[in-house]
């Protein structure tokens, strides 16, 4: 059975009007993926102090490994400051330098990698020369290799971008990022004239794009398969994508038909969508049985 997940980039506070959020693409992607019952692991890094012993609890009581994350003694535990006025367009202000700009490599993180089913990536927890680097080492390993590009400006590059388009087997990017990625390659704004350029020029066999409530698209070997996604009570946008990230590789290493795989990632992405900040508490029996 293929289940083991390594994930790789920041965990953090988001520091909501209402109080702090344990938040994080990446953390949100490892709590989702160990919630389905796959074996994630997070690679990233706190700060030795209140905040990040805070992180760390958080985590434990979810019981995810906590092995690959490091604590950085002179670095401080990451906090972004969110703006929720409107609930369907968060907007996040992120703090640098933090702690997990610093993830050191190591034997123990070259080793995880290697024997993963799936490793995850973006570009925020790279946005520091020490990070990119490690990851860059660990992508050296024919792991299948998953690329979430999170665009969070000002922290990202596109030199960097391509570095990393140029190791992935699968892209997911959301519909803003698609404009962005557009404008940088000079192609047509659309899925299908992005999809086609990338799929020409990096060594890819998935470029999925995400629609918000409009559902999403997987554009496979010149194919492009549509879902129209779920109708739901709408909470708040945190976490869904990497909810559906996270339903999308869960689905995907049991190597279901692209059209479950879409169908599964768009329910759980829905269903994340219902409830008040990314890592909500649920089994799979939950997210199946609210959202038809």
């Amino acid at each position: 059975m293929r289940d083991h997940v390594v994930i790789f980039g920041e965990m953090l506070w988001d520091c909501l009007p209402t109080g702090p959020v344990a938040g994080g693409a990446p953390m949100n992607v490892a709590l989702n993926l160990h919630q389905l019952g796959l074996q994630s692991r997070l690679i990233s890094a706190v700060g030795a102090d209140q905040d990040g012993q805070n992180l760390l609890d958080f985590l434990k009581s979810f019981n995810l490994p906590l092995g690959l994350i490091q604590v950085k003694k002179d670095k401080e535990t990451s906090k972004v400051l969110v703006d929720t006025a409107d609930p369907e367009n968060i907007k996040y202000t992120i703090v640098s330098p933090v702690a997990w700009d610093y993830i050191e490599w190591s034997t123990e993180l070259d080793k995880a990698v290697e024997e993963a089913d799936a490793f995850v990536f973006g570009t925020l927890g790279v946005r520091n020369q020490e990070s990119l680097k490690t990851l860059l080492q660990l992508l050296h390993h024919p792991t299948l290799r998953i690329f979430d590009a999170n665009l969070r400006p000002p922290f990202y590059d596109f030199e960097v971008i391509e570095t990393l388009l140029g190791f992935a087997d699968i892209l997911k990017i959301n519909e803003d990022e698609l404009e962005v990625f557009a404008d940088y390659f000079k192609t047509e704004p659309t899925i299908e004239g992005l999809c086609t350029y990338l799929d020409q020029h990096f060594p890819m066999e998935i470029i999925c794009i995400t629609r918000g409530a409009k559902g999403a698209v997987l554009y496979q070997k010149g194919k492009l398969i549509e879902h129209p996604g779920y109708k739901v009570k709408f909470q708040d946008s945190i976490g869904a994508g990497d909810a559906f990230l996270s339903g999308f590789v869960k689905t995907y290493l049991e190597e279901k038909a692209p059209e479950e795989i879409l169908d599964f990632a768009c329910k759980l992405g829905g269903y994340v969508a219902t409830q008040k900040g990314g890592t909500p508490r649920y089994t799979e029996a939950d997210v199946l049985r609210e959202i038809e």
